[in-house]
Order: structure tokens, then C-alpha cells, then sequence
């Protein structure tokens, strides 16, 4: 299988953990995009479910296709989340944000009483950080944000350079809740639980792409079929 038939593949299993009367998050990035394709298949086959979409992109896709939407605010409570990842460790710790949605998506994740990860394989990596690690931030105060980031993430063992994601306009990217990216070049993140705590106590970081503890179980797709990892 190519990539995207890898991904596709993932998402295929994934509808497997879908239930009728089920409120879902759904995720925001490629892999995403296929699960919420094979969702409104199973819906306009009859499968009644409503669904909280992470970003403006996936709120687009699931309304064309006709996936009865709600919000948080609505249904605070769910049962599911669905959403893909930058990369993914032994231990279903997680980078997200490349996709430029990681506040939305932690906050979904945060609702839902169990997140399934999907992903080809990639995605599956040893160690954290080769992947650049977003930083969602203020856009007041960005260049002392931007370097408070990097002190922090020089005293969680991983230095390197925080760089302000530019849209295809050369602006700063912003954000679906109105903020900037900032990525940190980081190669290896020896302890995320540490950096992730550094980094929350930054004045002017909205959220940060470490997912901890929030991922139950992974669907990873490869050339020799897919696999199904719980968190240990």
C-alpha cells in the first residue's frame, strides 16, 4: 500500500469502534479527512450518530457529507475522538498541530472518554521530536513567547530554534481560534512530560502539540496490513 492507501486503510478500522447513538470528535488533517469520508458512508447507510468537528476544515467536509454536527458547548460530553498525529511513541504519547488545529483538536481529545489515534506508519516513531513541535501562541508579545518557548525547551534537554509558521501569503498562519504556530525545531524530546510542563507555564502559550496520556489506543497502517496498539 501507498501512504494514502495506508491512511485510508487505518480509517477503515476505525469505523469499526463507531456505535450507533455515538457523539464523536472528529479530527482534523489527512488521515482524518478519511475517516470522516468512510463516517458518511456509514451514515447515509443509516447510522445515527452527531459529531464535533476540530477545525473549520473537517466542520466544511462533515457538512457536505451530511454528518449531523454539534459543539461543545451543546454536548460537552463524549465518547469518541478519531484524529490523526504528526507522530506517535510506544506509549501513545503524541505530537500534533501540524495541521495548524492543536488547540481545538486537545480540547475535543480532553471531552471524549476515550481517542483513537490513526495514522500510517510513519507515524511510528522510537522517540518524540524529529517531527517540529507546535506551539500555539498569543500573537501579543509573539517575540518574547517565541523566546520564552526556547528557554524552555533548552531546560527540558531539547534545544532549538522556535520558528513562526507562515500561511501561503508569508503572514503569520492563524490559527481557527485566531492565534500563531510557532514550530520548534527540537530533533529528540528525551522527557515530553517535562517539556509539555515547561511549556504550559509560559506566559502566552495557548496550547502546545504534546498529547499525554490523552490517546487510548492506535490504528497504525503499513505495507503488511494494520495493527491495533492500547496504551500500556
Amino acid at each position: 500500500m501507498d501512504t494514502e492507501a495506508q491512511k485510508r486503510a487505518a480509517a477503515a478500522r476505525a469505523i469499526e469502534f463507531v456505535r450507533p447513538g455515538m457523539r464523536l470528535g472528529l479530527g482534523t488533517g489527512s488521515t482524518a479527512k478519511h475517516f470522516v469520508d468512510l463516517l458518511a458512508d456509514r451514515v447515509r447507510g443509516g447510522l445515527d450518530v452527531i459529531a464535533v468537528p476540530t477545525s473549520e476544515v473537517t466542520r466544511a467536509q462533515a457538512e457536505r457529507l451530511g454528518i449531523t454536527l454539534t459543539t461543545l458547548d451543546e454536548t460537552p460530553e463524549l465518547d469518541l475522538t478519531i484524529d490523526g498525529a504528526d507522530e506517535i511513541a510506544p506509549d501513545l504519547t503524541l505530537i500534533k498541530g501540524g495541521g495548524g488545529a492543536l488547540l481545538h483538536e486537545k480540547i475535543v481529545a480532553a471531552a471524549s472518554a476515550k481517542m483513537l489515534v490513526i495514522a500510517d506508519q510513519s507515524k511510528w516513531v522510537q522517540n518524540l521530536g524529529r517531527f517540529p513541535l507546535p506551539v500555539e501562541i498569543a500573537p501579543f508579545g509573539a517575540a518574547a513567547t517565541r523566546r520564552a518557548v526556547e528557554d524552555a525547551s533548552a531546560a527540558a534537554g531539547c534545544p532549538g530554534a522556535a520558528l513562526l509558521r507562515k500561511g501561503a501569503n508569508g503572514h503569520a498562519f492563524v490559527t481557527d481560534g485566531g492565534h500563531w504556530l510557532l514550530d520548534a525545531q527540537l530533533q529528540r524530546i528525551p522527557d515530553p512530560q517535562f517539556l509539555a510542563a515547561r511549556l504550559s507555564a509560559v506566559p502566552g502559550v495557548m496550547e502546545h502539540g504534546l498529547f499525554i496520556g490523552l490517546a487510548r489506543t492506535a490504528i497504525i497502517a503499513g505495507p503488511d496490513g494494520v495493527r491495533l496498539i492500547e496504551r500500556p
